[in-house]
């Protein structure tokens, strides 16, 4: 045996065995997409008037913060996409909590620091701002609702900086474990803040989302790079604000059209139809190969088996989304790591031929063959990435995911390939070489 075969070898048992350690570890659960485990599909419209225009520059900025808030709420790969002039398409796998992620897509989480002076503002208030003079949403739901008129319209206050001035926002806890929400100023909001918090010491600065009250704290320091926003919040509480913070406004109002709650039935016939798909693909790729080419057809076999562990455990690991496109993607790329078996023995039987001895004939067919691999391999993965660039930009994560898969399964198929394949036909021919030299049907030739 050849050292750096043996160290190969070590290597791709330690891979097998963290691949199968990752497969059953229940923290590691299999992410199944909204065609395979059901969840929540809503249709969002712009809530301006029809004569109003709508760019198509603002739905993408809608359309890339909604996305950014709902992989916030942990939903494994959401699909977000404009349909149309003044639409949105959400599919969130999974969703536990349909209200809460509907609050959050609809949310435009306007954060404002108000100058309110002398006067502290109690904790839920809806005021008017200079930003926006018209009544509050607050002042609206208090309205008599049969069209009557508005409640007394509050004050207005002058705003400070919005939330356009805030680089970060995390949560954290006190010494008593009440929960914060924490911040960090752009350069420019630092400095409009710190020139405001020096010369209003003891005076009121309310923070206020959307027009309503969330605090009323007294200036007592100089701020210019980093504050919190303090209130009576649950950790729940802190994390939705910080989120709707650090994602930004929506540009754009909306509205729900519509609303799905999508079963898991269709997923459960799709899933066992794809896992018999798989099953029988193999089985037929493993006999094929077994066949076709006897005994190093088996060895191929062997790194295939191999292939299918250590993807399904990079898969578990990396936590990628299976749909039926990422499940076609996979399937695809078990094809590509077979081709690049039969190229490489295709290769040794041509060596065979020529009257090569078996492990001199062994180590041509790889070599040769590697470029051809290499060359396809790197083919794929650009399409993969023009695949993923395109899903990732136009919300269309059936794409994505299918590059993902793919991508994942032409690197392993390398290896395994490669590697594995190698080191297995090394150590069985290379090792018996003499003695299977003149056995020409068991090598396939």
């Amino acid at each position: 045996m050849r050292r750096n075969d043996f160290i190969w070898l070590v290597l791709i048992i330690l891979a097998i065995a963290g691949a199968i350690w990752v497969i059953s570890n229940p923290n590691f659960p299999i992410r199944l997409g909204l065609d395979l485990q059901g969840g929540l599909q809503v249709l969002l419209e712009a809530d301006v008037p029809a004569e109003q225009e709508v760019t198509q520059e603002d739905m993408d900025t809608v359309r890339q913060i909604i996305d950014r808030r709902v992989n916030a709420l942990g939903v494994t790969e959401p699909l977000v996409q404009i349909e149309g002039n003044r639409r949105i398409l959400i599919e969130l796998p999974g969703v536990e909590d349909p209200r809460e992620a509907l609050s959050l897509i609809q949310e435009t989480a306007l954060l404002e620091f108000v100058d309110t002076g002398a006067q502290a503002l109690p904790e839920g208030l809806c005021i008017r701002t200079s930003l926006n003079e018209g009544p509050s949403r607050c002042e609206v739901e208090a309205s008599d609702g049969e069209g009557g008129e508005i409640l007394e319209p509050a004050p207005t206050f002058p705003t400070v900086i919005t939330g356009a001035g805030l680089r970060q926002v995390g949560v954290d806890t006190d010494s008593l474990g009440q929960f914060f929400v924490t911040f960090s100023l752009t350069e420019e909001g630092g400095q409009i803040f710190g020139d405001h918090t020096r010369q209003n010491q003891g005076r009121h600065l309310t923070i206020v989302l959307d027009k309503q009250v969330i605090s009323s704290p007294v200036i007592s320091a100089v701020i210019e790079d980093s504050g919190t926003i303090t209130g009576d919040f649950t950790l729940e509480d802190a994390q939705r604000l910080a989120t709707q913070l650090r994602f930004g406004s929506l540009p754009v109002p909306l509205r729900i059209e519509s609303t799905r709650q999508i079963g898991a039935t269709l997923g459960e016939q799709s899933i066992a139809a794809s896992i018999r798909a798989g099953i029988i693909g193999v089985i037929a790729v493993l006999l094929f190969m077994l066949v076709y080419y006897r005994l190093p057809g088996l060895l191929a076999d062997m790194a295939l088996i191999i292939y299918v562990i250590l993807s399904f455990g990079i898969f578990m690991a990396l936590g990628v989304t299976l749909t039926l496109p990422a499940i076609t993607g996979f399937l695809l790329s078990t094809g590509m790591a077979v081709d690049a078996n039969v190229l490489v023995f295709e290769r040794i039987k041509e060596e065979l031929r020529r009257g090569a001895h078996l492990e001199d004939a062994v180590d041509t067919g790889f070599s040769r063959a590697w470029s051809s691999i290499r060359d396809s391999n790197i083919a794929t993965l650009v399409i993969c990435l023009i695949l993923w660039t395109f899903g990732r930009n136009f919300g269309a994560s059936a794409v994505e995911g299918f590059a993902v898969t793919l991508a994942i399964g032409v690197f392993i198929s390398m290896f395994t390939a490669v590697l594995a394949t190698r080191t297995l036909t090394r150590l069985i021919l290379g090792r018996n070489a003499n003695k299977l030299q003149d056995q020409k049907w068991l090598l396939g030739v």
